[in-house]
Parts: C-alpha cells; sequence; structure tokens
C-alpha cells in the first residue's frame, strides 16, 4: 500500500480496481438509506470482497435516544475485530449513493484511532460507472483482527459543547443539511421533529461538495468553505444526525483543514432538546 493511501481521505475505484488482490486490503460497504428519501432498494450486488459495515446497529450505541451515536471504545473494538479489522489493515470505505455514509465510516475510524482508512470516490455508482466486477452480495468472512480502539475526545462535539459552540467566536458550526432545511423552510423528515438551525451557525450542504457522485475538486471545496468565511476557528460540523457531517469533514481534511470535530447527535437531538 502506497503512502498516498495513509494521508488522503479518497482512493479512486480505479486505485481500489488495481489493489483488489493485496492482502491486507479490506472493502467495507457502508451504505444506508437516507431519511429524506422514500428510495429503499437494496442494492444486490457488491465490490468483490466486500464485507458490510453496519452503522445503525452494529457501530451505534443502539441504546442512545437519538440515531446513529458513536459506539464506545470496546464496542467498536468487538465490531472491528469481527471485521478482521488488524493495525496493518488498509481499509476502503464505499456506500450505494455515491458519496453518503462512507463518510461516517471514515469519520468513525479516524475518531477511533485507525488513520488508514479511506473513502472510495464516487461509491458503487462510480465503480459500476467504470463497468468493474462485482458480485452477488455475500459476508465474506474474515479471520478475526487484532485492533484495538483508542477514542479521540476531540473528535465528536455533544449536546452541552454545542451550546457553548454556539456562543464562541472561535469556534464555527457548518450544518451539511441542505439549505431549506437548515432555513427551516421546510418540514424535518423526522416525525415530531422542529425545523431550524443551531444559533450562530452557517450552512454548507453536503451536496455542495459533490458532482455525478465524486467530490468536487479541492479548489471548488475550497471555494465553498470560503463563501462561509472560515478563518481559524475551530469548525464543528453537524447535519440531521451526524451521518452527512462527516462529508464535510472530509472536505475540510481535503483543504487542509484539521481543526475540526463532528456533533455526534446533530439537530435531531439540537433540535429534540431544545424549543429555539
Amino acid at each position: 500500500m502506497t503512502n498516498d493511501f495513509q494521508i488522503e481521505p479518497l482512493v479512486s475505484v480505479k486505485w481500489l480496481n488495481n489493489h483488489l488482490s493485496d492482502s491486507n486490503l479490506l472493502i467495507f460497504d457502508a451504505s444506508m438509506n437516507k431519511v429524506t428519501s422514500n428510495e429503499n432498494e437494496i442494492e444486490s450486488s457488491q465490490i468483490p470482497s466486500t464485507q458490510y459495515f453496519d452503522i445503525k446497529y452494529v457501530f451505534s450505541d443502539t441504546n442512545a435516544p437519538f440515531p446513529n451515536t458513536v459506539p464506545s471504545e470496546e464496542q467498536f473494538t468487538i465490531e472491528a475485530q469481527k471485521l478482521g479489522v488488524n493495525t496493518d489493515s488498509n481499509i476502503v470505505v464505499y456506500d450505494d449513493k455515491g458519496i453518503y455514509s462512507s463518510a461516517r465510516v471514515w469519520y468513525l475510524f479516524k475518531a477511533l484511532g485507525f488513520n488508514n482508512v479511506a473513502v472510495l470516490d464516487g461509491g458503487l455508482p462510480e465503480w459500476k460507472a467504470k463497468a468493474y466486477e462485482v458480485e452477488v452480495k455475500t459476508s465474506n468472512p474474515k479471520p478475526k483482527g487484532n485492533f484495538i480502539a483508542h477514542y479521540n475526545p476531540e473528535a465528536f462535539k455533544f449536546f452541552k459543547d454545542i451550546q457553548e459552540s454556539s456562543e464562541n467566536s472561535n469556534h464555527l458550526i457548518i450544518d451539511a443539511r441542505s439549505e431549506n432545511r437548515f432555513k427551516g423552510l421546510v418540514e424535518e423528515p423526522r416525525n415530531g421533529l422542529r425545523s431550524g438551525s443551531i444559533p450562530n451557525s452557517v450552512n454548507i450542504p453536503f451536496s455542495n461538495l459533490i458532482e455525478n457522485n465524486c467530490f468536487k475538486s479541492k479548489d471548488d471545496i475550497l471555494k465553498e468553505f470560503e463563501n462561509v468565511e472560515t478563518k481559524d476557528q475551530h469548525l464543528v460540523f453537524t447535519c440531521g444526525s451526524g451521518i452527512t457531517a462527516c462529508i464535510l469533514a472530509i472536505g475540510a481534511e481535503i483543504i487542509g483543514k484539521t481543526n475540526t470535530s463532528v456533533y455526534d447527535g446533530s439537530w435531531t437531538e439540537y433540535g429534540t432538546l431544545t424549543t429555539k
């Protein structure tokens, strides 16, 4: 595995196709349904040797009151080892939307002490567009791994942190939801959740970073961040439930911003626990 994999958050489908036989490569499918979409068709094919990475029911705290909450070190260690993750593994994660939930897996691994992970740029749609080989979905189990998670407490923000960040001029909260959701012009897709946004936050819809299923150029991503006048502040990314906020985290890393974190509960938590 080349060093560029270790320092870049993205790999191309061409790169992955050329490295499918690498002995220490693990490929994870992190596909999950969008809460904003009624399209729940299950993809019947996958990239060869793929294992399913279940964000919602395996790699989250299912006892938490809000969805997709970061799991404990112990839980992440146990479940990652089940997928064969070793300390020297190289991980590529993708999803069936192009760029969507795969970013959350990238962020989870980084937050829990594993850096040699990358998102497949364009995901399964791009893989298929290039007519690379697919297989019928199967589990592809691997021997138990030896990776042990070490949580970085700076990676995630929680409700009390966000209340402080909202009033801190050295922090900038950036919301990845659509403009209409950010402005409270449409109802939230989750039943009973009020519309609106976190006070003093700004908006970069995650879709602004993506074109034809892939991330836009570094220059285009930089323009999106410049539009909301990010300076040397600590950037806190939020969204509906902590999934697409991680797309902004990848964008930030692409343009060299490392002083960042993700609000784990995002608007689902904030909108529930506040009235304005």
